[in-house]
């Protein structure tokens, strides 16, 4: 992939695929194909403490959380930490990462990978895994295509259990 683009890329709200109808609603915005793979990104509605993505990590790439509005919780290496609107989350590659929306809250957030991964059919996947058209083992042959390798946090796990039982 070339690191080259030179066109400003410009994607409206009306035309980016949107995934899912809540409690998880994901946006497709820029793939790595468009960006010259400098980037690529997506914006995640999540409603209700829905949870977002399960830890994993990401070799190549460095993954960006920025909040756009409401209360989200981020699994940063061991940390969980509480972000906030207008508050920034950057994981280095490498590092174990997971989100999610607070508890009893919504979250709405920003997230950039770079360098870019071609990563909108990573997200048709899990759909079809969401409606039981593939297996949720089926990402596990996937996970170096799309730099996705999947973890286990303790860390994560306590927090999420702990505060979605009350």
């Amino acid at each position: 992939m070339s690191l080259i683009f030179d066109s400003s890329v410009v994607v409206r709200s009306v035309d980016a695929e949107t995934l899912g109808a809540g409690p998880t609603t994901l946006r497709l915005l820029a793939d790595s194909s468009s960006t010259g793979g400098h980037l690529s990104t997506q914006r995640v509605t999540l409603l209700d403490g829905a949870n977002g993505a399960a830890p994993h990590h990401h070799s190549r790439s460095a993954e960006l959380f920025y909040l756009l509005d409401g209360t989200a919780q981020l699994l940063s290496g061991d940390q969980v930490v509480t972000a906030e609107r207008g508050d920034l989350v950057v994981v280095p590659p490498g590092l174990d990462h997971a989100f999610a929306a607070a508890p009893g809250e919504n979250a709405d957030i920003l997230i950039v990978i770079t360098p870019g991964v071609e990563r909108f059919e990573y997200f048709r996947h899990l759909e079809r895994i969401a409606y039981g058209k593939v297996p949720p083992e089926s990402l596990l042959d996937v996970q170096e295509l799309y730099d996705t390798y999947f973890t286990r946090s303790a860390p994560w796990d306590e927090v999420r259990l702990r505060t979605s039982s009350g």
